[in-house]
C-alpha cells in the first residue's frame, strides 16, 4: 500500500508541470490558470512585472497586517482578557501614522503606474495600422495602408471549432493577421454600442465607442494564434464576440495581403500618385502663363515691321 501511495504521489508530481504550463494566447484550465496569461508583447511584460513585483507584495503585506491586528484585538481586548475597558478615544501619533503611511504607499504605486501608462501612450513609429470596428455582434478589420478592405470576423460554430481542434467561443472564422516583431497600431471604434477590445496576451483592453476612435498598439514577440474577447456588456450576444489574432512571418503576411486584393506598397503608391498630381497641378498654371504670353509677342512683332521698312 505504501508503494502504491508513493507511486501515486510521483505520478501526481510529474503531472503538475503539465497542469501548470500556461497556454500561450488563451486561458489555461486547471491548476495552471492562477496567474495572468503569459506575455507575448513588451507591454504585457511590463504589466506582469507591475502586478507581481509592486501590487502583489503590497496587497499581501497589507492583508497580513490587518489580519494580525484583528487577531491581536480579538485576543487582547475581549471581555474576558480586558474586563475594564479604557476610557481614551484618540491617539494623535497613531492617527498621523495611519494617515501618512497609506499616502506613501499610494505614491509609490503611482510612480510605477504612471511609468506603465506612459509606455502605453508612447507608441513607437507604427509599421502597420489596423482599423477595428465593433458591431453587434462581430468585429470588422480593415488595413488602410495595404488597401485591404474591411472584412467581418464572426465566432466559429461549435462543430467547426471541434473539427479544427480550436477553442470554442474564442476561435473566429476570420482572424486579424499581423506580422511578427512589428509595431501594430489599432484604431478602434464601434458602429452601434460600446464594445471593448481585450487581448490578455498583449496586455490590451480598449473601449470601442461609436463616433470616437481610440488608439492602442502592440508588438507581437512570436508567431502563433492569440485570442481575446469583447469585455463590455454590449447586448444579448456579447459572449459571442471573440477576437482571434494570427501572428505570422513577413512573407506570410505579404502573401495574405495579396490574397485579400491588397498591396504591401499601397500606401507608397498612393503617396507617389498624390505627389504626381500635385506636381501636375503646379505645372498647369505655368503652362497657361506661357500660352498667354505667346499671342502678345505675336501681335507686337508685326507692328514693328512697317517701322523697320520705313
Amino acid at each position: 500500500m505504501t508503494a502504491s501511495i508513493g507511486a501515486t504521489i510521483m505520478v501526481g508530481a510529474s503531472a503538475m508541470p503539465a497542469l501548470a504550463q500556461d497556454l500561450l494566447g488563451q486561458p489555461t484550465p486547471g491548476a495552471g490558470g492562477i496567474a495572468l496569461q503569459p506575455a507575448a508583447s513588451p507591454l504585457k511584460h511590463d504589466a506582469i512585472w507591475f502586478h507581481d513585483v509592486i501590487l502583489l507584495p503590497v496587497i499581501t503585506v497589507i492583508s497580513l497586517f490587518v489580519l494580525g491586528l484583528l487577531i491581536w484585538v480579538a485576543v487582547r481586548y475581549n471581555k474576558k482578557a480586558n474586563p475594564v475597558p479604557a476610557k481614551w478615544s484618540h491617539n494623535t501619533l497613531i492617527e498621523v501614522i495611519w494617515t501618512i503611511v497609506p499616502v506613501v504607499i499610494l505614491l509609490v504605486i503611482a510612480i510605477f503606474s504612471f511609468r506603465l501608462l506612459y509606455k502605453y501612450e508612447a507608441m513607437p513609429e507604427p509599421d502597420l495600422t489596423v482599423k477595428v470596428t465593433g458591431n453587434q455582434w462581430n468585429w470588422g478589420y480593415e488595413y488602410p495602408d495595404q488597401a485591404v478592405p474591411e472584412y467581418i470576423s464572426n465566432m466559429l460554430p461549435e462543430d467547426e471549432a471541434q473539427a479544427r481542434n480550436v477553442p470554442y467561443r474564442l476561435a473566429a472564422d476570420e482572424a486579424m493577421v499581423v506580422p511578427v516583431g512589428k509595431t501594430v497600431r489599432l484604431l478602434i471604434t464601434a458602429s452601434d454600442v460600446i464594445h471593448s477590445l481585450a487581448l490578455p496576451a498583449f496586455g490590451l483592453k480598449t473601449d470601442a465607442v461609436p463616433g470616437r476612435t481610440n488608439e492602442t498598439w502592440f508588438n507581437a514577440e512570436r508567431t502563433g494564434v492569440y485570442y481575446g474577447q469583447c469585455s463590455e456588456l454590449c447586448g444579448v450576444d456579447h459572449a459571442f464576440m471573440p477576437i482571434e489574432i494570427r501572428v505570422v512571418t513577413e512573407a506570410e503576411f505579404a502573401a495574405w495581403v495579396a490574397s485579400r486584393g491588397g498591396s504591401m506598397t499601397a500606401a507608397a503608391d498612393a503617396e507617389a500618385a498624390a505627389a504626381a498630381e500635385a506636381a501636375a497641378a503646379e505645372a498647369a498654371p505655368a503652362a497657361d502663363a506661357t500660352s498667354e504670353a505667346a499671342p502678345d509677342a505675336a501681335t507686337t512683332e508685326p507692328a514693328a515691321t512697317p517701322a523697320a521698312a520705313q
